[in-house]
């Protein structure tokens, strides 16, 4: 969903009702000032979901460098070890 344009003057002068709209329709809000982009305003929902999001890309990236330096272990023996955490 591309990003509502709103002036900074518009955020300061509206912002009880702009940030209604954006719990409303979730959609992010582009903050210009001077005619430049500044900052964005996201609803917390959507904010939560990009932060979890972004935590799991992390933690895929780690276990792909872990990978490619050789430090795994066969399916056999994680399965294994993971039967007898969970058998408990």
């Amino acid at each position: 969903m591309p990003p509502t344009l709103k002036p900074v003057t518009e955020i300061k002068r509206h912002a009880t009702e702009i940030i209604g709209q954006l719990q409303h329709d979730r959609a992010p809000i582009l903050i210009t000032e001077r005619g430049k982009e500044a900052a964005v305003l996201l609803d917390v929902g959507t904010y939560r979901g990009m932060l979890q999001r972004l935590e799991l890309l992390e933690v895929i990236s780690r276990g792909e460098y872990a990978f490619l330096e050789g430090r795994s272990n066969p399916h056999g023996e994680v399965k294994a070890r993971m039967s007898r955490r969970w058998a408990q």
